[in-house]
């Protein structure tokens, strides 16, 4: 891929991202807070694990690296 392709993509990748980051909170789907991830709140501590938020990120970065490379 020559560098101007590549400077392109990443450009569009960082104002998806930055999208994304915008309108996160008017989304119907609440990243981070999906049913599948793990909170664990103790009484001096608390531990967060977005499992489900990780498997969803996983795929849909998948199908876009796959159509990109088609």
């Amino acid at each position: 891929m020559p560098l101007g392709r590549l400077l392109i993509t990443a450009g569009l990748v960082l104002v998806a991202a930055g999208l994304l980051v915008t309108f996160a909170g008017r989304l119907p789907i609440k990243l981070g807070r999906l049913p599948g991830d793990i909170y664990i709140h103790g009484k001096n501590s608390s531990f967060y694990f977005p499992l489900a938020t990780c498997l969803l990120l996983s795929a849909l970065l998948s199908l876009v690296m796959w159509i990109f490379r088609r």
